[in-house]
């Protein structure tokens, strides 16, 4: 068994939001009213990587609601994402474990959704063996409700996997032609050009599939007191195969030093990938992790940035146990 890969700082504390009371007085009020009785108590979310108010609010009746709440002036591609993210927990299929909305309101400059408030949390690292049962059990099901890609999803406009992939997703190409900074730290440089190719295969094979979340990682996922998982933030839903998800989300069950190769292969997620779609993945990933913490905007976490590191070095990793490519310093290990 591998060394454990932990990251600098748990998942669980990577968010730095706003207090309750420093939100608007105007929109506590609309809150307030919306809910129908005095916020009793607040829980702010502790993990994340956005600077939007998000937390836990109970009710002087004892009601509760878990609110997302984004200036429209100062965050205004939060307000996006808040919206469409609504728009498409709204449109989800019955049954799943998903939050589901329950209201939007506007108020003293400010967007806010309340959705069901999942009493739950953030799974543990290194993984445990029920944590990540309950969490590849709930994915399985997810990935099986979208296989067929429901049309009133798609009829939001959702992007597709392999457009992302030509686009946004083929960092190690640019880093190549020098029109990207290279990443440090190094270790990556003797092995670029076949970056470069096992990058390029991402488009075409994301042409199949169903919908993917796009951004399943340990920290959109929240263990309840029952022992399910359940599946947050849904605003980067997309046309594409459900094993890029599943790619994503065992980069943290390689770094426990779990056997991923054999967690891909086993899922049914991963039923009819390519025999080198992983490798496609993981490239992919490495390079937008490892050359986006180069430039990790000022409008999200302090913790963004080790945090790209630490997921950019294990996908790197991962991908040079796999090719038998030497293995340096880079975080993650």
């Amino acid at each position: 068994m591998r060394a454990v890969s932990l990251p600098p700082v748990s998942y669980a504390a990577t968010a730095e939001r706003p207090s309750w009371a420093e939100l608007p007085a105007g929109l506590r009020g609309a809150v307030a009213a919306r809910l129908g009785a005095p916020v009793r108590s607040v829980r702010v979310a502790s993990a994340g990587f956005t600077r939007g108010f998000a937390g836990v609010l109970e009710t002087a009746d004892g009601g509760r609601v878990f609110v997302k709440a984004a200036s429209a002036a100062d965050q205004p591609h939060l307000v996006g994402w808040y919206g469409r993210e609504t728009a498409i927990l709204d449109r989800l299929p019955a049954g799943l474990p998903v939050p589901r909305p329950r209201w939007t309101l506007e108020a003293a400059g400010w967007f806010a959704v309340g959705l069901t408030a999942v009493d739950g949390r953030v799974p543990q690292l290194p993984w445990t063996a029920a944590d990540l049962t309950a969490t590849l059990a709930g994915y399985a099901e997810v990935a099986a409700a979208l296989a067929d890609r429901p049309a009133d999803l798609v009829a939001v406009g959702l992007p597709r996997l392999a457009d992302l992939a030509r686009d946004d997703l083929a960092w190690w190409r640019e880093v190549a032609a020098g029109r990207e900074p290279r990443p440090t730290p190094g270790g990556w440089e003797e092995v670029l050009p076949e970056l470069v190719r096992l990058e390029s295969l991402l488009p075409g094979y994301a042409l199949t599939g169903g919908l993917a979340h796009g951004d399943l990682r340990l920290d959109n996922v929240l263990i309840d007191h029952s022992g399910r998982a359940w599946f947050c933030d849904w605003t980067w839903l997309c046309q594409g195969p459900a094993w890029f998800d599943l790619a994503g989300l065992l980069l943290t069950a390689y770094g426990s030093g779990l056997d991923a190769d054999a967690l891909f292969a086993d899922h049914p997620a991963a039923a009819g990938a390519a025999p080198d779609a992983l490798d496609a993945a993981l490239a992919a990933l490495s390079g937008y992790y490892l050359t986006g913490a180069t430039a990790a905007p000022g409008t999200a976490s302090p913790q963004v940035r080790a945090h790209r590191l630490f997921s950019g070095g294990l996908a790197l990793d991962w991908l040079a146990d796999r090719h038998g490519w030497p293995r340096t310093g880079r975080p993650g290990r």
